[in-house]
């Protein structure tokens, strides 16, 4: 019998950001991988309309208070989508998850563990039983009262609060008091006190340095300020705060990220007293499975986690196979090296997207539609292979996975293959092919086809001559162990190995106090900022010069507008509804809230006064929206050289398709990482500088790789030292040195496993790189 629905998802007109009018037809029940540059629309497509259009409906299919907010979060623009199911969004999220937030709480496998230990844990005799919330240091019940389920007490000392005792009070000693009236208002109510607030600080007596600095006492004195003659001098009443109480209190309350980043300067970190750092009431610690408390399980590996649950009593074997089970889609994606009370924080993106995969696997569902967002992020080919494997059982559930991806291992195990292009940004936004993979060969204007088809040997590049080296370590933190390394200096170096072999943990090594390094630069993948507030143009400084561009115009003069008045950040120019962010927030209460375009100024984030000034014939607002292809194009024949500059910076690492306003919100890591490059790279040369990057390929179609490798190679030529951690091994194959960390991930990583050219680590037998590098080493792009 014929099944009654349509065999594919329908879309008609799809006009989401670059995509022009896109009509495209996907088979349903199939891995789809969505291709193209970056840029080019494919997320537009498989985000941006596809998935949104399954949010709406849901909300369209709820209460209506739902029902209101879709009108304020806004529908895609797209004309019609049919044969459209449920879907589920696994994008990898930039948002910062907290430090409660923990690897067993993501796969919720902290639950099935915390009841393993309430139902068959060995309680002391005559204890009362406890229930599961007892073993959560994120409950009142579970959570160590010292540290309030932290693990981490901060404190502070006298010589980080003073760290130059020659100094007297007046002159500053205690550093960590706030500068400006506040600092001084502290001072004068020491010199009220009795205190010399004018001797050095290391002649004052011990005892009185220690209750400046640490006294929980909060005295309240008249004070009668010294100022100027002319001034008046008004006694007020001042309460006194010691600097430990004055930093603990900024470090907690403060929302200004500067003022928390100052005070973290004046703190120490150290395991909890009370719970040695595990979290939990001594009641909970009290409780073992198989000889080990709860805390010392989440601590384990997840790998060695799952051996330890084997040969468990009959009464524990039901919990037990549960966990086991729900343990095993994580060992799978290559994730068995994480513990379970590892914080979410120090997990890359595509870390946590794999976890978030790896729970989807438990739950059953089917009938649905899987988008997910490179999903191969940060992944050693060693573990693409189980990816794929993974991939094809949600698939075999009897869902649609929708796949937006650059890898071409995953590229090749698609059953549907959708491109968009040709290029980025308003030179994108076409379907180019929607088919079987193999049929794309016969399309000329793909930029996967040639990579994806390429069986053609190419010259290996010739290595570069090292002009000395730098010695790392030895360093023993997180799995290494007494590990040194010898980096050569003048040339590209790679870093590779499995995911969770050390490959992070060693570079981070890499400091500018170790000899030969005259300066060094560390491009990560971390947000440029957390609003939309942050974006490309602020980041780069590229829109301190636009401001002062439209400043000068003739209209602004005449009008006693300055550079302030073309900032959204402050008051005048600024519309006040969205307050110059452009964006309101929509809480939804029951799902994460997310962000509208201002009813007031439809996202130009100015007041209507503001947007009258224009530069050639563009308000400030339209040169915010033009992409960095289109700015350069429109400020070429200007004399602005620092514009120029920015510009060409950007396009330089393969960035011509961003807004120079788009929000940070809408940028991925790999894109962040290649603003930070660009904004570094627009800077004057200052001597040999270390570049390190962490998987700057991330995120990108290898099209795209092939520029940026170009501009790291400019940079190697022109004398400076780059080492990159990466994945791909075509990058891998065009660097002049390799260092091969493994074998394995965690425990069974940890140490150097093979070093030298990439043709002979490609001969290594112990590296499990050797046989993914052997097989690009003398083909594919130089």
């Amino acid at each position: 019998m014929p099944s009654p629905h349509d065999p594919y998802v329908r879309v008609r007109g799809a006009r989401e950001h670059n995509l022009k009018g896109v009509d495209v037809d996907i088979p349903r029940d199939v891995l789809t991988v969505f291709t193209g540059v970056s840029g080019s629309g494919k997320s537009s497509l498989a985000f941006g309309t596809i998935y949104a259009e399954a949010q709406r409906r849901y909300f369209e299919s709820v209460a209506p208070y739902a029902r209101r907010l879709i009108h304020q979060v806004g529908a895609p623009k797209v004309g019609e989508i049919t044969g459209l199911p449920p879907a589920v969004s696994l994008q990898q999220r930039r948002s910062a998850p907290t430090s409660r937030s923990s690897v067993g709480t993501v796969t919720n496998l902290s639950n099935s563990l915390r009841m393993l230990f309430s139902r068959v844990g060995d309680h002391p005799p005559g204890a009362e039983r406890l229930d599961s919330d007892a073993f959560s240091p994120n409950t009142a019940a579970g959570a160590c009262p010292e540290c309030h389920g932290l693990g981490q007490v901060h404190g502070t000392t006298e010589e980080l609060l003073v760290p130059d005792p020659s100094l007297s009070i007046r002159e500053g000693a205690i550093a960590a008091w706030p500068g400006a009236w506040q600092g001084k208002n502290l001072r004068d109510i020491l010199d009220t006190l009795g205190h010399d607030v004018d001797r050095p600080w290391r002649e004052l007596p011990a005892r009185d340095r220690a209750w400046i600095l640490f006294t929980d006492e909060q005295p309240v004195v008249t004070v009668h300020p010294v100022r100027d003659a002319d001034r008046i001098q008004r006694p007020y009443q001042g309460t006194y705060m010691s600097a430990r109480r004055y930093v603990m209190k900024t470090f907690s309350d403060t929302k200004s990220q500067t003022l928390r980043t100052k005070a973290e300067r004046f703190l120490t970190s150290t395991p909890c007293p009370v719970c040695g750092g595990s979290r939990l009431r001594p009641e909970a610690l009290a409780v073992t499975f198989a000889g080990r408390t709860i805390a010392e399980l989440a601590a384990l590996p997840l790998v060695e986690l799952a051996a330890r649950l084997d040969g468990t009593s009959e009464a524990a074997r039901v919990l037990t196979d549960d966990l086991k089970s729900r343990i095993a889609p994580v060992l799978e994606l290559g994730l068995g090296y994480l513990s379970l009370d590892r914080a979410t924080p120090t997990l890359s993106a595509g870390e946590l997207q794999r976890l978030r995969l790896a729970t989807q696997l438990r739950s059953g569902l089917f009938g649905v539609v899987y988008v997910l967002d490179e999903p191969s992020a940060g992944l050693h080919p060693a573990d693409t292979e189980a990816l794929l494997t993974v991939l094809d059982r949600l698939k075999s559930a009897g869902n649609s996975v929708f796949v937006v991806e650059h890898h071409l291992d995953v590229v090749r195990g698609a059953d549907w293959l959708v491109e968009v292009g040709p290029r980025a940004g308003e030179h994108g936004g076409e379907v180019l092919h929607s088919g079987p993979v193999a049929d794309l060969a016969a399309v000329a204007d793909s930029a996967t086809a040639r990579f994806l088809f390429a069986d053609s040997p190419a010259a290996v590049r010739q290595v570069r001559t090292p002009g000395g080296h730098l010695k790392v370590g030895p360093v023993t933190r997180h799995n290494l162990r007494g590990v040194t390394a010898q980096f050569p200096l003048g040339v590209l170096t790679a870093v590779t190995g499995v995911s969770g072999s050390g490959k992070s943990t060693l570079i981070g090594e890499i400091t500018e106090d170790l000899p030969g390094v005259d300066r060094l630069v560390c491009v990560d993948q971390k947000p440029i900022g957390r609003t939309p507030r942050s974006n490309l143009a602020t980041y780069t400084g590229l829109f301190d010069v636009v401001r002062k561009v439209f400043a000068a115009t003739a209209e602004a003069r005449d009008r006693g507008y300055g550079v302030g008045r073309f900032s959204f950040n402050v008051a005048g120019g600024r519309c006040e509804t969205c307050q110059g962010e452009g964006f309101v927030s929509v809480e939804l209460l029951f799902l994460p809230s997310t962000y509208a375009p201002c009813p007031d100024c439809g996202g130009a984030r100015y007041n209507p006064e503001t947007l009258e000034v224009t530069y050639r014939k563009r308000n400030i607002a339209q040169v915010l929206d033009l992409t960095v292809e289109s700015a350069a194009a429109f400020f070429a024949d200007a004399d602005t050289p620092a514009v120029t500059r920015s510009l060409k910076a950007l396009l330089d690492v393969g960035l011509g398709y961003l807004r120079l306003g788009q929000p940070a919100t809408e940028l991925s890591g790999g894109e962040a990482q290649r603003i930070k490059l660009a904004t570094e790279l627009q800077r004057g040369r200052r001597g040999h500088t270390l570049y390190l990057l962490d998987e700057p390929t991330t995120g990108l179609h290898p099209a795209d790789v092939e520029v940026l490798m170009c501009r790291l190679h400019g940079l190697v030529d022109a004398g400076h030292t780059v080492v990159v951690v990466e994945h791909d091994m075509s990058v891998v194959a065009g660097a002049d040195w390799v260092i091969d960390l493994g074998p394995g991930g965690g425990d069974a990583g940890g140490r150097i496993v093979a070093t030298g050219t990439p043709v002979e680590v490609a001969g290594a037998g112990e590296s499990a790189t050797a046989r993914y590098l052997a097989g690009v080493v003398g083909r594919g792009r130089p």
